[in-house]
């Protein structure tokens, strides 16, 4: 028994909680089950932990760069605020979740573990729970898991002094988010990437089908009605062009937009809190900052190609013998490497001019909470509807679409962390499902108890059944064979 708490600890602590050894294990797994040969194996294993040590390059240079940004924000303008980041979120738990309710951080890990049981049960009985999807990005569930945690012990008090309430509650209904909501993606990212054979497993899942939906329904081409002008279509004048290249446009737009942030914020702040030194040329210095959006951006889109082919490839050995019809769930940054790479900018840059318009809006009307934005949830919530959003409606959506999802994002966080209390260790999660579905379920569970946990259960295993009916024909074809699946919706439209 020793032995196998051991063996259970380590996998617990080095494996499920980390993204791209997880990747790395479901990839070493398909590929035994395929029967594939040792040195094949290690090749494809070690291809997409790289892959994925190379994204998390790509996502933690980009927030490591906004970071110092988002701190002279704060500091510069006294604002005493709640900043939403995953990570201040998961911060603002672990410093308040004892004092409130009197319970320790480690049991929302324990809680995370049954949870993703829960997941894969839900998607082994996909026949009948409709779930396709395995939720695979740790480091999303550790901070989901305690955000959630907090939430269900402010809806349900009784549940403070009941443990096994506790975990029975906040593992069906975690668990059945995880295997719902990335279910949701599987449609806009096999038809966005052409059948690669992912589903997003992050933080927005249900933002992204809610913006594939909008920009279908209110941009979209109305069956060859109406012409649909896509990011990359567009034709720049003159100068203009240069936005055609992805590179070149993220680093104009960032140096613009940042460095006028940086210039506002003032050379003196960055030089007292260490980021530079006096003898350093300011403009320089911020025009450097600026650039390195840019390379982050590309840093991911590398290890975006790197993993996803062997992970997907071998993910079917899975599917074939363990979870049948099903794929895996993977980050968002992931969807990056597919559909028009300037939609990824266009769609941040909007959902940041939300953002700060909700925020100023904040400030004027006197609100007890301040938000301060965070780059995870304005980068990666906008920039993947913003993706999604230019495939289906084109600029209009790309723009649109992220640019409400900003506000949301804002005004959503100020409600649930202010009501909650979560406000006041200085951080929430904060990005769009967080800002949406799961204030909702709060509310339910708040003022309706264990019914209203039964309702909030009811209501996400209904939702994979819905969508089954809506097309019963496709909705597996889709994940076990693209092209018939291609096939089989073009003789729907006739």
């Amino acid at each position: 028994m020793f032995i196998l708490n051991a063996i259970w600890s380590f996998f617990a602590t080095y494996i499920l909680q980390k993204a791209p050894y997880m990747v790395g294990f479901l990839t070493l797994l398909g590929y035994c089950l395929m029967g594939k040969k040792w040195y094949d194996t290690l090749a494809g294993t070690l291809k997409a932990i790289i892959g994925m040590l190379i994204l998390n390059a790509g996502s933690g240079g980009l927030t490591s760069n906004f970071r110092p940004i988002l701190a002279g924000l704060k500091d510069r303008f006294n604002l005493t605020a709640c900043v939403i980041d995953p990570y201040y979120g998961q911060n603002a738990v672990t410093a308040g979740v004892e004092e409130v309710f009197g319970k320790g951080f480690s049991q929302a890990m324990t809680l995370l573990l049954i949870a993703f049981i829960v997941n894969i049960l839900l998607v082994r009985f996909n026949k009948i729970t409709k779930c396709r999807t395995l939720f695979t990005t740790g480091h999303v569930q550790v901070q989901q898991a305690a955000t959630a945690y907090w939430l269900i012990l402010f809806a349900l008090p009784a549940l403070h002094e009941n443990n096994v309430a506790l975990m029975i509650v906040m593992s069906v209904i975690l668990g059945a988010y995880w295997a719902v909501g990335s279910n949701l993606t599987v449609k806009p990212m096999q038809e966005l990437s052409e059948g690669a054979g992912f589903a997003i497993a992050h933080q927005q899942m249900f933002g992204i089908r809610l913006g594939y939906f909008l920009a279908d329904k209110l941009f979209g081409d109305k069956g060859g009605k109406r012409k649909v002008k896509k990011v990359g279509e567009l034709e720049m004048p003159g100068f203009f062009s240069i936005f055609n290249e992805n590179m070149v446009c993220t680093a104009i737009l960032m140096t613009v937009f940042f460095g006028t942030i940086m210039a506002i914020i003032g050379k003196p702040y960055f030089v007292e809190a260490g980021n530079l030194t006096e003898e350093t040329n300011f403009v320089w210095w911020c025009f450097d900052k600026s650039l390195n959006f840019a390379v982050y951006l590309a840093i991911l889109q590398l290890g975006v190609r790197t993993f996803v082919t062997e992970l997907t490839a071998s993910f079917q050995g899975i599917a074939d013998k363990l979870l049948p019809a099903s794929i895996p769930g993977v980050d968002c940054a992931v969807c990056f490497g597919f559909g028009d790479s300037n939609a990824v900018t266009f769609g941040f840059l909007a959902g940041l001019v939300g953002q700060i318009i909700a925020i100023l809006v904040l400030i004027v009307i006197g609100s007890p909470t301040i938000i301060i934005c965070g780059f995870v949830p304005v980068f990666f919530d906008n920039a993947t509807i913003g993706l999604v959003a230019n495939e289906k409606g084109g600029l209009k959506a790309c723009l649109i679409i992220p640019f409400f999802s900003g506000l949301i994002q804002v005004f959503g966080a100020a409600l649930i962390s202010g009501w909650v209390g979560m406000a006041n260790y200085g951080g929430y999660l904060g990005m769009f499902d967080w800002d949406t579905v799961w204030p909702a379920f709060t509310v339910i569970m708040r003022y309706l108890g264990y019914v209203g946990v039964a309702i909030v259960v009811i209501i996400l295993l209904a939702i994979p059944q819905i969508e089954y009916r809506m097309d019963p024909e496709g909705y597996f074809l889709i994940t076990e064979d693209y092209d018939a699946y291609v096939e089989h919706r073009a003789k729907m439209k006739k």
